[in-house]
């Protein structure tokens, strides 16, 4: 029910977001989705890929700091207000939701969030009977 995503905390310098975009190119790794928040040092790029572990291995082989994490992927019909007829669902269940970032696909949207209660989470997707993807249907989707 939820999907690797990859964190990478890169310094607020030139060079440091191409150095991994470099790697994951020559890995011939996929980007589907990503995000950056900065502060005044450093940024956290996050970001859904094709290989998620294998993009791990070569991002941690190169040195650069990167950490792997499960999000949910919500898929949401291309109308407005899709998505915040979603969020209240968890909302409504007292659930909060850590970051969220959203793309459209193939004519869907795909709403990406972490949740610091996945397990509840999960019983509230089955419950509302929201439809998720999982990581191989999300790359067929990109091709």
């Amino acid at each position: 029910m939820t999907i690797n995503q990859l964190s990478v905390f890169i310094e607020n310098k030139s060079g440091t977001l191409l150095k991994v975009l470099l790697l994951l190119k020559k890995a011939d790794i996929q980007l589907i989705a990503s995000t950056i928040a900065d502060t005044v040092d450093y940024g956290i790029c996050r970001f859904i890929c094709s290989e998620p572990l294998r993009a791990y291995q070569v991002l941690k082989d190169a040195g650069v700091a990167v950490a792997k994490s499960d999000v949910f992927a919500v898929v949401l019909d291309n109308q407005p207000g899709r998505a915040a007829d979603a969020i209240e669902v968890f909302a409504r269940e007292d659930i909060e939701i850590t970051y969220l970032y959203s793309f459209l696909l193939n004519g869907k949207g795909i709403l990406i969030f972490r949740t610091d209660h996945p397990e509840r989470a999960k019983e509230i997707i089955a419950d509302n009977k929201l439809s998720v993807i999982s990581e191989d249907d999300l790359l067929n989707l990109a091709k």
